[in-house]
C-alpha cells in the first residue's frame, strides 16, 4: 500500500528528470541563438519565451490542451506515431513540466552564454574553428557552471507543478498524479498522514537543489 502512495514521487522525479533534460537541449539552443544573433522579432522570440513565467498555469495548461489536445494537428501526429493521445498521460506531465521550467532555464542560460569573455571566442574563429567547436570547446565551458545551476532550478521547478499537469495530464492515481497533485488530493480527502510525508520528501528535495544550484553558482569577488 505504501508503495503506491509513494508512486507521484518517483513518477515526479522521472517526469522532472526528462523536463530538465529536454529543457537543456532545446533552452541552450534557444538561449544560444537570442545570446549571439540579431534579427527581426528577436524580442518578441524572447518575450513569448519568458510568458510562462506571467501566466496561471491553468492559462498556460488550456493553450497546451488547445495545441496537443486530439482536435489539433500536433495531437494528431502525435497519436499517428505513438499509437496513443498525448493528453492525459505520464508523457503529458513531461510536456507540462518543459513549459513550466524552460523559459527560467533559458533566461539564465542567456545570460551566462552572455556574460562569457568573447576574446576566447573570437581567437577561436580566427583559428579555423566553427561555430559548433567554439559553442562545445569554448562558450559551454566557461558558462557551464551558471547553466548547471539554472538546470537544477529548473529541476525543481519541473517538481512542484501543480496547474499545468493537472491541466495537461490529469489527476490518475497510479497513472499521471504527479507529488503537488497528489498532495492537493491528500489534503482534499482528509487523509492528512500521506500529504505530511509527501510535503516533507518534496520540501527536502527542493532545499536539496537549492543548495546545490547556490554551489554551482558563480562567486562574486
Amino acid at each position: 500500500h505504501m508503495q503506491h502512495d509513494w508512486f507521484p514521487l518517483w513518477l515526479s522525479l522521472r517526469v522532472a528528470a526528462l523536463a530538465t533534460v529536454l529543457s537543456l537541449l532545446i533552452g541552450l539552443a534557444l538561449a544560444w541563438v537570442l545570446a549571439n544573433r540579431a534579427f527581426r522579432g528577436r524580442e518578441v522570440l524572447d518575450a513569448t519565451i519568458s510568458l510562462p513565467l506571467v501566466l496561471p498555469p491553468t492559462v498556460l495548461g488550456f493553450y497546451l490542451l488547445i495545441l496537443l489536445g486530439r482536435e489539433s494537428a500536433l495531437g494528431r501526429l502525435y497519436e499517428t506515431v505513438t499509437g496513443s493521445p498525448l493528453v492525459f498521460t505520464w508523457q503529458a506531465a513531461v510536456v507540462a513540466a518543459l513549459f513550466h521550467s524552460a523559459p527560467l532555464l533559458i533566461k539564465s542560460a542567456r545570460a551566462s552564454l552572455e556574460s562569457v569573455d568573447h576574446v576566447y571566442e573570437r581567437a577561436a574563429r580566427t583559428l579555423g574553428a566553427s561555430e559548433w567547436r567554439v559553442f562545445v570547446h569554448i562558450t559551454l565551458p566557461l558558462a557551464l557552471r551558471p547553466i548547471l545551476a539554472a538546470a537544477a532550478l529548473a529541476f525543481a521547478r519541473s517538481l512542484g507543478d501543480f496547474g499545468v499537469t493537472i491541466m495537461l495530464a490529469g489527476n490518475i492515481p497510479g497513472r499521471t498524479q504527479t507529488v503537488a497533485v497528489a498532495i492537493y488530493d491528500a489534503v482534499e480527502g482528509g487523509n492528512g498522514d500521506l500529504a505530511r510525508w509527501l510535503v516533507l520528501a518534496v520540501s527536502a528535495l527542493a532545499i536539496s537543489l537549492l543548495t546545490l544550484a547556490n554551489a554551482l553558482a558563480p562567486k562574486r569577488a
